[in-house]
């Protein structure tokens, strides 16, 4: 048991009006958690839009010159430009959340806050979860719209194959690489940031309870 829990427990105890300092107490914990928690997603937030920006950095350049047969290096470039700056703002809407929180110095100011960082944190896991499905689905039709050069593209050695079992395979393959990674993006934020958030949470259903 913590000590914020030891604190609650003895604060319960009490018969009359609940002492100022056990209150002032609580609530200083509460607020300093909240304002940690805040900090770790404006933290990896940061890490994240590092890593992927990294990640691009090394991309190899065969990769990018398949696209570049479609006629989408450009507009995935374009998109990729648009989309850091997006992340760059969500960013500086966790920073901001975070240095509120850390100066707020009222329940009810303190549990706005924390409404406002959930909303802000579900906004940029839908964001990027909407924006790889859309992606996905806009390069999958523009490449499976020019099936001849998807085949010249993916067989460079001119084997012979059949072409419409091959479109078929790469479809089905698509298809189902794009769920997996639904999938795990899903199951990334859900662990990372639905971790925090339920921590948020329950930090706000105290403050309920301080507030009562």
């Amino acid at each position: 048991m913590d000590e914020l829990e030891l604190l609650k427990k003895d604060w319960k105890k009490q018969d009359a009006n609940y002492p100022e300092l056990s209150y002032n107490e609580i609530y200083k914990m509460i607020h300093k958690k909240s304002s940690s928690i805040v900090k770790w997603i404006f933290i990896i937030c940061l890490i994240e839009l590092f890593f992927w920006s990294l990640l691009n950095l090394f991309m190899p350049e065969k990769y990018l010159e398949i696209y570049d047969k479609f006629n989408l290096k450009t507009f995935l470039m374009i998109t990729q430009a648009i989309h850091y700056s997006i992340v760059i703002v969500f960013i500086y809407l966790f920073y901001k959340n975070y240095k509120k929180i850390s100066v707020t110095d009222s329940i009810n100011l303190l549990m706005q806050r924390i409404i406002k960082t959930r909303k802000t944190v579900n906004y940029y896991v839908y964001y990027n979860l909407i924006l790889y499905a859309l992606l996905s689905v806009v390069v999958n039709l523009i490449m499976f719209s020019n099936p001849e050069t998807l085949v010249a593209t993916l067989n460079p050695e001119n084997k012979i194959i059949d072409s419409s079992k091959f479109l078929n395979i790469m479809l089905i393959a698509q298809i189902i690489t794009f769920f997996v990674v639904i999938g795990l993006l899903w199951g990334y934020y859900k662990i990372i940031y639905g971790f925090l958030l339920k921590r948020l949470n329950s930090n706000y259903k105290e403050l309920e309870t301080l507030n009562d």
